[in-house]
């Protein structure tokens, strides 16, 4: 099961209507998977800044005076947007790993959701629409972005556990299926530097992408080379801090549907997440190919 939704916009006009539009395309799928959910939206950042997307199972605690110790330890302003159980960190660019490891340092019950340039990631246990509405996702605007609800079968209901998986600078990943040699990559990725937060098998599969990326190659390379080093059933959903790219294993036994006009590009589970899009009467709607990878950029 799982439901997994992607928005990728081509018309900017479209742009305060992301976060609206994205969330109301996962609410869809709630039955598909009831037990957590999560969304990735890439806004618009400033000129050499950067964002970390922290979360904490005491934001009371870690987030009071943050960003004062982080100013003490980094030696420049940080701003800390509180958003229920997340906080979103912005800083100079160029500091963001270093303000990574020092979170972790300060506040060691926080878990970092992402970091980058523009993506943000909101994800907590719960029905899509109580995870959307609790960090005011339809607030907010970008250029794309992606979403899953989901089905446990892997690992524990956990907020970890939930999706998008970060594992790289803007990189984030949504997965419907289940990956078989997921251990075993793991320790090669492990072995080659990567590092993981749970047990999950799409955390493994997100992480091989950015260490395709971290290695030269493009996000199309990537997808192309996960299709014969990924075992398993799966569709994925991947944004980049430009891109949007979707593929599924040569099987597709997952459910997919693509829909494109003038203004965007969408992804769903099923079709009913992209029934209420503008324009979607005439856009051209598609099941994507197995082993194809499609992809956009701006």
């Amino acid at each position: 099961m799982c439901g997994i939704v992607g928005l990728f916009l081509k018309d900017k006009a479209l742009e305060p209507e992301l976060g609206r539009l994205l969330s109301e395309m996962l609410v869809t799928m709630t039955g598909r998977g009831p037990d957590s959910a999560g969304i990735a939206i890439y806004t618009h950042g400033d000129d050499n800044q950067g964002k970390i997307t922290v979360q904490s199972q005491d934001p009371d605690a870690d987030f009071a005076a943050l960003g004062a110790a982080l100013l003490e330890t980094l030696g420049t302003d940080v701003d800390v947007k509180v958003k229920s159980t997340h906080a979103v960190i912005s800083l100079p660019e160029n500091l963001v790993s270093e303000a990574r490891a020092t979170v972790k340092q300060l506040r060691p019950g926080i878990t970092v959701m992402s970091a980058g340039s523009n993506v943000e990631i909101f994800k907590e246990v719960g029905l899509p629409k109580d995870v959307a509405a609790r960090f005011d996702i339809a607030k907010m605007a970008g250029s794309h972005g992606i979403g899953h609800t989901r089905m446990a079968t892997e690992s524990a209901v956990t907020t970890n556990g939930a999706h998008p998986f970060s594992t790289g600078p803007d990189q984030c990943l949504v997965h419907n299926g289940s990956l078989s040699n997921h251990n075993n990559l793991r320790r090669e990725l492990i072995r080659a530097g990567q590092t993981f937060e749970t047990e999950n098998d799409s955390e493994v599969a997100a992480a091989y992408l950015s260490h395709k990326l971290d290695h030269g190659s493009s996000l199309g390379e990537a997808l192309e080379s996960g299709l014969s080093d990924l075992d398993g059933f799966y569709t994925f959903v991947v944004g980049t801090q430009s891109g949007f790219g979707v593929v599924r294993d040569p099987i597709a036994c997952k459910p997919a549907v693509m829909a494109e006009t003038d203004q965007y590009v969408a992804f769903g589970s099923e079709y009913c997440a992209l029934a209420d899009l503008p324009g979607i009467e005439t856009a051209r709607i598609w099941e994507p190919e197995p082993a194809t990878v499609y992809f956009w950029e701006h």
